[in-house]
């Protein structure tokens, strides 16, 4: 009789296998949830009717013409470590803030200063580390930039 109920019963590797897939889906069904979650609630109309990608779109395409090649390769030179599936939408939320700012200053053209304080702005501040090494590389002086760092 004990030999055919161990043989009825799953062994505990199988059990165990079942419990480590199941948190594992789990746990990947929450972290892409949590992202999703996050996507929608840009995508929300904020008091002015308009959502936060609706004013990404609007200050890329108000200041598309002002962006030189310069600009542009500095643009890809600072969204360079962001991992390539998220460099886009990075690119494009900076690009965003970094027009914003040269279409309030009346700019004729992007410059690099603009592309550094829009990068302050748009970024959290964890990526502030990361543009000081950047830009001690490049050699280009941060101490003008220092007060939006420490916003």
């Amino acid at each position: 009789m004990n030999s055919k109920l161990s043989a009825a019963m799953p062994s505990n590797w199988f059990m165990n296998s079942i419990a480590f897939w199941t948190f594992l889906l789990l746990g990947s069904m929450v972290i892409g949830g949590f992202f999703m979650f996050r996507k929608f609630l840009k995508v929300l109309p904020k008091a002015d009717g308009k959502s936060k990608l609706d004013w990404q779109n609007h200050w890329v395409e108000a200041s598309r013409h002002l962006w030189t090649d310069e600009a542009k390769s500095f643009l890809d030179e600072l969204v360079q470590p962001v991992p390539g599936p998220f460099r886009d939408i990075a690119k494009h939320s900076i690009a965003a803030e970094i027009g914003k700012i040269a279409l309030q200053n009346q700019a004729k053209e992007v410059t690099r200063d603009h592309c550094i304080k829009g990068y302050i702005v748009a970024t959290p501040k964890r990526d502030n580390r990361f543009l000081v090494t950047f830009l001690d590389k490049k050699q280009i002086d941060y101490k003008p930039y220092k007060h939006l760092m420490n916003k």
